[in-house]
């Protein structure tokens, strides 16, 4: 990510409340297997992607590439302007 000018460095998987879900317009999960509380009216989709452990910086890039497209693709569906 660092080659993208994100620092993720701080960052680290955390749980989502049922508060967070609630307020979420979209869910979109990236085969992670969890079960996930479902409520009525929020956008569910499933990304299923590469899992990126134990993969060499080459192999991941395809991946984090992918995840971007989506991003995008999913903010100019919801009209969300981007940079």
């Amino acid at each position: 990510m660092a080659e993208v000018g994100i620092d993720i460095t701080g960052e680290y998987p955390k749980p989502w409340t049922d508060e967070v879900v609630r307020a979420a317009d979209v869910i979109i999960t990236m085969g992670c297997g969890d079960a996930c509380p479902i409520f009525p009216g929020i956008r569910y989709e499933s990304w299923e992607l590469d899992d990126p452990a134990g993969k060499t910086v080459a192999d991941i890039r395809p991946i984090r590439n992918e995840i971007e497209r989506r991003v995008r693709q999913l903010l100019n569906e919801m009209a969300v302007p981007t940079a």
